[in-house]
């Protein structure tokens, strides 16, 4: 009985002792480990072997261990040789492996941490070759055009003999005569590989397609298909053409210009260029006026403002250079508002004899000037004579004269009665009117 008891109460001892050994304060950590990455990634095998590098990380563990199991393979994985650097707790640990085509298909792998117990991941990558590409169908229409025409170019990108959509296709051309192939324009592959474009052409040559391929796919590049460009009439076109004043006074001259260019585009003398006019309201075009071309392919031209409207000028083109026209300059011709009339004045009149005895002539004198801007000058004006006789409140018309181009006034008519006499000038088209002042003359018998 006191056996059994002490037996108890040893066993009770280590039990304390187990205890304190493995108390959570105590034990060791256990690994940890991250998922395996694999680089590249994808894996494509093109013309030469391919090393992949495998990169992973733990932590509180010792050692580790990298497994490979080929595409089939039921048996243990094939190790791989991984070299550490330790970061404080982590480590990171790396190992390679050189696949080549016979490698092909999907791998497991395995990744083990060992510490106190053991932690591990797994995954599963692709070797696969590269794809085979080929730019199908590829055309460019029409084979022969004219320079500066448009032309479509236009085919299909396949992988594996299967459309690929987006992928970048470059379109190129060779001029005749020429070695090396240039760019030109890139397009995107749509829906079953399919792409177009439309290009200038320029010269005679070969287009082609190219694609450069891309991670996963070989590059390719298409049949060359001609064209033909042959050169047609030289381009030419008017630049700055302007017609000015804008508004314009009717009846004024509009002035006219611009300069007429050929294609390259520099200035093309000695060539009739015509200014038409089409007036508001109206869809027909009017020869005008015209002019022929300087040196520098400058013309000028004018003509009178009528109607408002759109002037242009336009060039019919001559042997080897297309004719054009510029485009069309609005003008709006306005009504001029009539022009300031001048101040007039009748000076010095005068007359005499007085007292004038009835039934012989009574003279008369006087001036007439115009404000010219600030300056009185002598004016020819058309001046009535008028006639007040004494007692009466009546002015009455008695006769006309003209000034001289000095502005002297002269005139003579029978005295009848006693009365007030003055000229009177009534003013025209340019002038205000004026009178003179008045002269009293008695006339006896």
């Amino acid at each position: 009985m006191l056996r059994r008891v002490h037996a108890a109460g040893i066993a009770l001892a280590m039990s304390a002792a187990t205890l304190v050994i493995t108390s959570p304060a105590a034990a060791a950590e256990a690994p940890s480990i991250s998922k395996v990455s694999v680089s590249p990634a994808p894996l494509v095998i093109f013309d030469k072997p391919v090393t992949a590098t495998f990169t992973f990380t733990t932590k509180s563990a010792g050692k580790a261990e990298l497994q490979l199991k080929a595409p089939g393979q039921v048996s243990v994985g094939t190790p791989v040789e991984l070299k550490p650097s330790p970061h404080g707790q982590w480590t990171k640990w790396t190992g390679t492996k050189t696949f080549d085509a016979k490698d092909t298909g999907r791998w497991n792998l395995l990744a083990i941490a060992h510490g106190d117990g053991e932690k591990s991941s797994d995954g599963a990558f692709e070797v696969r070759k590269a794809l085979d590409t080929k730019v199908a169908d590829f055309d460019a229409d029409p084979d022969k055009v004219v320079r500066g025409e448009r032309l479509r170019l236009s085919g299909r990108l396949l992988a594996e003999g299967k459309g690929y959509d987006g992928q970048t296709v470059t379109l190129t051309f060779r001029e005749k005569g020429t070695d090396a192939y240039r760019h030109v324009a890139k397009v995107r592959t749509g829906r079953g590989g399919w792409f177009g474009a439309r290009v200038e052409a320029e010269a005679t040559g070969w287009w082609r397609a190219e694609f450069d391929g891309n991670a996963v796919a070989r590059g390719s590049v298409s049949d060359t298909d001609r064209v033909d460009v042959r050169h047609g009439d030289r381009d030419s076109r008017i630049t700055g053409f302007d017609a000015r004043p804008e508004p314009v006074d009717k009846g004024d001259r509009l002035r006219l210009s611009g300069t007429l260019q050929v294609e390259g585009w520099r200035g093309l003398p000695g060539q009739r260029v015509d200014i038409l006019f089409k007036a508001a309201g109206s869809s027909r075009w009017e020869r005008v006026t015209g002019d022929v071309t300087g040196r520098d392919g400058r013309f000028w031209a004018s003509a009178t403002a009528e109607r408002s409207g759109w002037w242009r000028a336009a060039y019919r083109g001559t042997r080897g250079v297309d004719g054009t026209s510029s485009g069309a300059d609005f003008v709006r011709v306005v009504q001029p508002a009539p022009p300031a009339k001048a101040d007039t004045r009748v000076l010095a009149f005068n007359a005499y004899p007085e007292p004038v005895k009835r039934g012989t002539y009574l003279k008369f004198k006087g001036l007439l000037q115009v404000d010219d801007e600030g300056a009185w000058e002598g004016y020819e004006g058309k001046v009535q004579l008028w006639f007040k006789a004494a007692g009466s409140r009546t002015w009455k018309y008695v006769k006309t004269t003209w000034s001289d181009d000095g502005g002297k006034l002269s005139t003579r008519t029978k005295a009848s009665r006693s009365g007030t006499w003055k000229f009177v000038f009534r003013g025209d088209d340019d002038t205000h009117g004026d009178h003179s002042g008045t002269d009293y003359v008695r006339v006896r018998r």
